[in-house]
């Protein structure tokens, strides 16, 4: 930026750069063509947009081998992406006239070089450049002939496009959405783009966008959900269906003897995460997570408290030894979330833990009634984020 501006103010590296170029400065001043403030910074920056300088319409970094591509955004369900699915759309796409052949022009009408660009497609635009005295010329895009350079006369138009080359036409489109696809994957449609009159047609490409689930979080090939089991079933164990998956199926589940669940308690289910992309017969992980529903109010009026006191592990008693001085504090129902919220630091996880470890020493010690003898052996589970 420091060489471009220290050739626009200097007046006599200016005149060298104007008759010979960048080039004539490295050789005292010989060779090259006269060029504006604009072909300056094209030299020193190569037209890169990120400077906010246009360089007209036949700058190189303008030119397309192809029509302009459409990206749209399209928005998938969870269910979407673990069965897989056909959708079919209207759209509009601009297709060159099939009357003047992109041409424009009526019969054999012939366009005239636009007047107020003289053919070139650009106009020059007086540009302030790096200081409040320092002025250069820039190459902006013809308004009156769209950068083409050429104009025709209203009566020698095509009646159909009216001059514009192209027209509106209606297509039906249908995009598949294969199983296993992943949040913010690209399905091109090739050449089903707009028409531009010399250039093959321009892409299509849908851009998926996932949804948020309310039971399911996805990473990767891998699914994590919680699963909310009562007290009883925490103490006693169950053997019940747990969930409903994502193609619908109920998947059932026998805890194992003898082991008490405790609240964030995880386990594994191999195999039954979502499809892997292009090869939908593999599938990764799913991890559940156990929420314990407590007893509410009401069950408390309707049991004898003294026999289930005497039935549940004693209450704990008192520190030991106990401290020199003990305040009766006073409390009242809160929302974590709300401490969250308030009170601790974006840079600190106060309240998030993690998991708790798998319970059970074998993960064998679980049965999976819906797949007794799945023997997958997919790699450990990652950790899981919300979508």
């Amino acid at each position: 930026m420091a060489a471009a501006y220290e050739v626009l103010v200097d007046e006599e590296k200016r005149s060298i750069y104007d008759m010979h170029g960048k080039d004539g400065l490295s050789r005292g001043g010989r060779g090259g063509p006269d060029m504006d403030a604009a072909d300056i910074f094209a030299q020193f920056f190569g037209g890169h947009p990120s400077f906010g300088f246009d360089f007209g319409p036949d700058a190189p970094g303008n030119r397309r081998g192809t029509g302009q591509d459409s990206i749209i955004p399209h928005e998938v369900t969870l269910e979407d992406l673990y069965n897989g699915k056909s959708v079919k759309m209207n759209m509009e796409k601009e297709v060159v006239c099939t009357v003047c052949k992109g041409s424009g022009a009526r019969g054999n009408a012939k366009p005239k070089p636009c007047s107020t660009c003289d053919g070139a497609g650009s106009t020059h635009v007086k540009t302030r450049v790096c200081s409040d005295s320092a002025y250069g010329l820039s190459r902006a895009r013809c308004t009156d002939c769209g950068g083409s350079g050429q104009r025709l006369k209203e009566k020698e138009r095509c009646k159909k496009c009216k001059g514009e080359k192209t027209i509106h036409e209606k297509t039906r489109q249908e995009i598949f959405i294969e199983k296993g696809m992943t949040d913010r994957q690209r399905i091109v449609l090739a050449g089903a783009g707009d028409q531009e009159p010399g250039l093959p047609a321009g892409d299509v490409i849908f851009i998926l966008k996932t949804n948020p689930h309310e039971s399911f979080e996805r990473s990767g090939n891998d699914l994590l959900t919680h699963v909310t089991i009562t007290l009883s079933e925490a103490l006693l164990g169950f053997s019940r269906i747990i969930l409903t998956h994502l193609d619908g199926r109920g998947i059932s589940l026998t805890s194992p003897r003898g082991k008490i669940i405790k609240p964030q308690d995880s386990i594994v289910i191999r195999g039954e995460g979502m499809p892997v992309y292009k090869h939908p017969q593999e599938k990764g992980d799913l991890y559940v997570i156990f929420d314990i529903e407590m007893p509410d109010q009401e069950w408390l009026r309707t049991v004898d408290v003294k026999s289930v006191e005497a039935i549940l592990p004693p209450k704990r008693q008192n520190v030991d030894p106990l401290p020199e001085i003990v305040d009766e504090a006073d409390f009242e129902e809160s929302d974590i979330v709300d401490v969250r919220a308030r009170s601790v630091p974006h840079s600190h996880n106060f309240f998030d833990h993690g998991f708790s470890s798998q319970f059970g020493d074998d993960e064998d010690d679980w049965e999976d009634d819906d797949d007794d003898d799945d023997d997958d052996h997919y790699g450990h589970g990652p950790d899981c984020p919300t979508q």
